[in-house]
């Protein structure tokens, strides 16, 4: 799969660049990389991609970057309206869901890799 094509929003800020990119018409993976190691008073100032300017809010969203555990928590109470929130884990090859407003999805599921990674 090519997800080049499927580009809807990309930042390259001083601290984080961010793509998101769309999988199907359900799902969007948003992915990051720290330019930096980042510190605790970062997240005063870090602008996440606005799920619903950019429309993936009634989606399943799969966060995938290295960054620490607090980013993480983060993200995560930000992202809280998003249809389903998964973060992407390599060891199970695949995202495991934590957050979730679709019966579909629970939390401690599993979207497997192939979904949305090539």
């Amino acid at each position: 799969m090519d997800y080049l094509n499927n580009l809807i929003f990309e930042e390259d800020g001083e601290i984080i660049k961010w793509k998101v990119l769309e999988i199907d018409a359900n799902m969007v993976l948003v992915e990051f990389e720290l330019k930096r190691n980042l510190e605790p008073n970062d997240l005063k100032t870090i602008k996440l991609p606005d799920p619903i300017r950019i429309g993936f809010s009634p989606k399943v969203v799969i966060l995938s970057g290295k960054g620490p555990v607090w980013f993480y928590a983060f993200i995560t109470h930000k992202y809280h309206i998003v249809r389903v929130l998964a973060i992407f884990d390599p060891r199970l090859d695949g995202a495991v869901v934590v957050e979730s407003h679709d019966v579909n999805y629970k939390p401690g599921d599993v979207v497997r890799r192939e979904l949305f990674y090539d």
